[in-house]
């Protein structure tokens, strides 16, 4: 359990889960008015803090430089929003939805509150255990803290488009140049010689004869095979470029004001 002796030690402090995993970073802590014990802690999360989420704080721990919480993170950073600036102070319907959400008993929580003997009992404000808000300033230290805001700009990964390949087929005429062949009929004339006597008087001395050559020729035949010739995929190349972000933040000014004393003796 968490002490008032302890507040200072918590706030803006990492706050852990049990399994170890850093929630967020401390910066308010809630007392409940019955008894002036701190009940609630406000831990910025999200995204460089720009949420701030509610945990229980009466079984918490710290552990080394941290606050231990007996509830997950994703559990603290799904709590309802309560607005931490509306007077320092949580109502009755904010506390009791921070109850529902933590699966804490609203009715025991009152009776446990309601005990003879509470301290701080006269300075209850109403029937159920609202909290009161307190920060670095009032956990005893009486030094003033000036805060400012500081912008952090990251990045984050949207999808912006899409990229497909597609095949299809198309036609298209090609032209090749093939060399054919064809035979032609060219008459040969030779004289008779002692070489070929025999062969040219084998035959009648005079007589009628035919004689018939086949003629052949080469044609372009056409025949068309799927061949592989490159494989093609998609890829992504990473460009970066500059670009400028403009924001607000608020700064705390602290100023001392001195009163003059007129009284003279």
């Amino acid at each position: 359990m968490i002490t008032r002796e302890q507040i200072s030690t918590v706030l803006d402090h990492p706050v852990h889960d049990t399994d170890g995993n850093k929630i967020g970073d401390a910066k308010h802590v809630f007392l409940d008015d019955a008894t002036g014990q701190p009940e609630w802690v406000s831990v910025k999360t999200g995204l460089f803090g720009t949420s701030e989420s509610f945990v229980p704080i009466h079984d918490a721990s710290i552990v080394e430089d941290h606050l231990e919480v007996h509830y997950a993170k994703d559990k603290v950073k799904d709590a309802p929003n309560v607005d931490v600036d509306a007077g320092g102070h949580l109502s009755e319907d904010e506390e009791h939805r921070l109850y529902e959400h933590y699966g804490i008993d609203w009715d025991t929580a009152w009776q446990q509150a309601n005990q003879p003997g509470t301290a701080d009992r006269a300075r209850r404000d109403t029937e159920t255990t609202t909290g009161t808000g307190i920060s670095a300033e009032a956990a005893g230290d009486d030094a003033m803290t000036r805060s400012e805001e500081q912008m952090h700009v990251g990045t984050e990964r949207q999808e912006v488009g899409r990229a497909r390949l597609r095949k299809y087929v198309v036609t298209e005429e090609v032209q090749q140049t093939v060399p054919v062949r064809h035979e032609e009929v060219r008459v040969v004339r030779e004289p008779v010689t002692e070489a070929n006597r025999d062969e040219a008087t084998a035959g009648p001395d005079i007589s009628e004869a035919e004689h018939e050559v086949t003629l052949h020729a080469e044609r372009p035949v056409v025949e068309t095979k799927a061949e592989p010739v490159e494989r093609v995929r998609l890829t992504t190349d990473e460009r970066t470029e500059e670009e400028t972000v403009t924001g607000e933040i608020r700064k705390e000014r602290i100023e001392a004001d001195e009163t003059e004393d007129k009284r003279q003796p």
